[in-house]
């Protein structure tokens, strides 16, 4: 009888957030990572030292592992990103906890993976519970230590082997699990955590491999050898691909290398309108790893750079010394171009200084508010940076403005601070310009007092979009009315860019809106001149701005302004887009 044929599954797509750019098409790996069955054994007097010594021989194991990456990694990507794994060595030497683990293991005669588990989680669960996404993924970087040292608890090989030229599909990877699976010729990966700003996102932009992250279940619904495509400049991953996709992806793929090479070519030229005023584009960066690939993007400095991410616990600040070396680093890198960076963004959901449980920690306790009430942390985070800036690059931008107080506030203690290290001795450094960050309504309502009084302003797009439009951008249930070109939001940017400009205020965009191309004309004919933006966007947005006179651009935004709904508003920008 012949033979029926195998049942074909239909074509499926699924969304995450494409976290670095390409095209990936063929078979699929999933990578689970063994763990290892440990059992829960009562222990006595002789067996105690015995548990203790075998979590000492896995922290020594573990420490092999990492250094062998680490290796691994300064060969295909430099020194940059091998300080990941040197931060993951130094907390298999903290004494502190060495001894916590070994104390319990010894005083409540528990197995050491128990107690491992258990104190690894005691960091965790103010991230895992943080509501910033940062944070959430820093989490990640700690489940692999715990995990490391878990796994070897028992002699178990570290399983870095994987088939050639596979697309790798995992819950969660780890940076050291993307350096190592890199050596196979990896042509994609997909995993159900993670956020664009991850380690194992920033690592796959180096190494130019395609990577969605934040597909939730993903993995648990697909089987080792199914074919996939993945696109991660849209975020999406599609199994059992029908030709036509194949074909049509096969030639996307093409396209957009075109595309790529072509505005590459116009990456390192300076970007001028079409009529000649030239426009500037900073980076923004989250780690001092990514600095080296934004000058081959184009970037003329760093527009925002996110100190948060010096946090590498949920109950550790970092030191004055930790942060002087982080930004001197930074400022020796990228001089004599500009660093503009952000106070700590921190908030009583993100990490455990709220002495309260916040019922709504958006509207509560944090940026500006906590480095006030804390003056420590202010202190010590202005001096870091005071004394980083011996080549006068470097300026401070002050989170969630609602008052003029807070600007005459942190420009006191940059005053005397300054003037203390400058009496130290301290005389080749220079006073760094002070910025505020315009992402509340009420920094719009005093956008004259503001602009007068800081140095420079930067406007976030995200925050003031929620906070004008009273939507939560993380809810899925309202995140259909998360509008950024809600007609109250264009208004209010208008406002703010040609109020800076009038008062001699250096203005710049750093939130989502700046990388809009849509956006591109509009922001142009309010005023704008300064973009800071994910570096891999500038290529485009730099051949984009070539396209467009100032005079256009102006009458654009003068028609927009008079457009009661979004969709009006959409409309007009696309059919300008169009002509253009």
């Amino acid at each position: 009888m012949p033979q029926e044929p195998a049942e074909k599954h239909p074509e499926e797509s699924y969304t995450g957030i494409g976290a670095s750019r390409g095209i990936a098409i063929g078979e699929c790996y999933v990578f689970i990572k063994e763990i290892g069955i440990h059992e829960a054994r009562e222990l006595n007097e002789k067996n105690i030292s015995e548990e203790i010594q075998r979590f000492l021989t896995a922290l020594e194991r573990s420490e092999k592992e990492l250094q062998k990456i680490e290796r691994v990694t300064i060969r295909k990507l430099g020194k940059g990103y091998s300080d990941l794994f040197q931060a993951q060595i130094m907390m298999l030497h903290d004494s502190v906890l060495i001894d916590a683990i070994s104390d319990r293991i010894r005083s409540e005669r528990r197995s050491a993976h128990f107690v491992i588990e258990e104190e690894f989680d005691h960091y965790l669960e103010n991230f895992i519970n943080s509501d910033d996404q940062i944070f959430q993924e820093r989490a990640d970087d700690l489940h692999d230590i715990k995990n490391r040292i878990i796994r070897n608890l028992n002699v178990r090989k570290l399983h870095s082997w994987i088939p050639e030229g596979v697309i790798v599909v995992a819950d969660k990877l780890s940076p050291a699990d993307i350096i190592l699976l890199s050596r196979s010729n990896i042509k994609g990966f997909a995993t159900d955590s993670g956020g664009s700003t991850s380690h194992i996102s920033l690592i796959c932009k180096s190494l130019n491999i395609p990577i969605v992250v934040g597909l939730g279940n993903f993995s648990q619904k697909i089987t080792t050898g199914m074919q996939l495509i993945l696109d991660a400049r849209a975020g999406t991953v599609i199994i059992n691909p029908e030709k036509k996709t194949i074909a049509r992806y096969i030639g996307k793929n093409e396209a957009d290398k075109k595309n790529e090479a072509d505005t590459s070519l116009t990456a390192m030229l300076p970007a001028t309108t079409k009529c000649g005023i030239r426009i500037t584009f900073y980076a923004n960066v989250d780690f001092k790893e990514e600095l080296q690939a934004i000058s081959s993007a184009g970037a003329e400095g760093v527009g925002l750079f996110r100190s948060e991410n010096l946090f590498t616990n949920g109950n550790t600040v970092p030191k004055e010394s930790e942060q002087f070396s982080y930004y001197h680093e930074m400022a020796e890198m990228i001089s004599p171009m500009p660093l503009d960076i952000r106070l700590f963004d921190i908030g009583g959901d993100k990490l455990i200084y709220s002495p309260v449980k916040e019922e709504n920690p958006n509207l509560g306790w944090r940026g500006i508010r906590i480095l006030i009430d804390l003056p420590d942390i202010l202190d010590n985070q202005v001096r870091a940076v005071i004394r980083s800036n011996t080549h006068g690059n470097l300026a401070i931008l002050i989170p969630m403005i609602i008052s003029l107080d807070e600007i005459r506030h942190v420009r006191k203690v940059v005053d005397k601070h300054y003037s203390e290290l400058t009496k130290e001795g301290n005389w080749q450094i220079e006073k760094p310009g002070v910025g505020a960050m315009i992402e509340v309504p009420a920094a719009v309502e005093l956008i004259e007092e503001i602009t007068t009084c800081a140095d420079f302003i930067s406007i976030g797009t995200n925050d003031l979009t929620q906070y004008t439009l009273a939507v939560d951008r993380n809810n899925v249930i309202v995140q259909d009315l998360f509008e950024t070109f809600h007609p109250a939001i264009i208004r209010q940017l208008h406002r703010v860019i040609k109020t800076a400009n009038k008062n001699h205020c250096k203005v710049t965009i750093c939130g989502n809106m700046g990388s809009d191309p849509l956006a591109l004309p509009f922001l142009l004919g309010c005023g704008l001149r300064r973009f800071s933006v994910v570096s891999s966007d500038i290529p485009k947005l730099k051949s984009l701005v070539s396209c467009f006179s100032i005079a256009e651009t102006g009458a654009l935004a003068e028609e927009c302004l008079k457009l009661d709904t979004p969709a009006k508003i959409k409309a007009c920008l696309e059919a300008f887009q169009a002509a253009h």
